[in-house]
């Protein structure tokens, strides 16, 4: 328990500097790093410095919050160049959605074609 604890709180000690991760960006709202275990050339996670566990756990008072999550994702992109020929969005939520963390994060992925796992009817 203790180690899934310690997982769990890894963002909030990349967020208080407690840890050697370099901080792309960082202000009072939102904090953005790379992610170590990297899927694309950009591999960013973009996450709140308030602890929400997941997106089921927003409400109406984090309207601001999750717009400064956008914002910012869209500042990485174009501050890595990846804004141009494109790039992903990704925010798990829960085990059957891939989180693995339970911090309210977003990944940017781009640097490379990603293709559509998405089929369009």
């Amino acid at each position: 328990m203790n180690c899934i604890m310690n997982k769990n709180l890894i963002f909030m000690n990349i967020i208080n500097r407690k840890t050697n991760t370099k901080i792309l960006y960082q202000d009072n709202f939102i904090t953005a790093f790379h992610d170590i275990n990297k899927k694309a050339p950009v591999h960013i996670l973009i996450v709140t410095n308030k602890l929400i566990t997941s997106l089921n756990n927003v409400n109406d008072s984090d309207t601001i919050l999750l717009g400064k999550l956008l914002i910012v994702a869209t500042k990485m992109a174009k501050k890595y160049h990846i804004d141009k020929n494109g790039y992903r969005l990704i925010i798990n939520c829960n085990s059957h959605g891939g989180q693995e963390i339970n911090h309210l994060h977003v990944h940017l992925l781009g640097g490379k074609p990603l293709g559509n796992i998405i089929s369009e009817s």
